[in-house]
C-alpha cells in the first residue's frame, strides 16, 4: 500500500528508528513504497497537458524537470 499525496515538493515524514531486523525490514519496505509513489507521481506529471499544469500552477519547464528526475531523488 502506498500513501497518496497531492504535494510534489513535500518531503516525506522522517521514519522512526528501526528496532531490530523487523524494523530494518520495515524501513526498507517504506523506502521502496516512497520510491514507487514518487515514480507514479512523476509519470502522472509527465502525462499532463499544458492546461492541466496551469490548473495546478506548474510550468511546462518545471514539470519536465521534475518528471525527468530519477525515482530515488527527492
Amino acid at each position: 500500500m502506498t500513501m497518496r499525496s497531492d504535494c510534489i515538493d513535500c518531503q516525506p515524514a522522517p521514519l522512526a528508528a528501526p528496532r531490530g531486523i523487523g524494523g530494518v525490514f520495515t524501513s526498507i519496505l517504506n523506502r521502496i513504497a516512497e520510491w514507487q509513489e514518487r515514480r507514479e507521481q512523476r509519470t502522472h506529471l509527465a502525462g499532463m497537458d499544458e492546461r492541466m499544469l496551469k490548473d495546478i500552477g506548474v510550468s511546462q519547464v518545471d514539470a519536465v524537470r521534475e518528471a525527468s528526475k530519477p525515482f530515488w531523488r527527492a
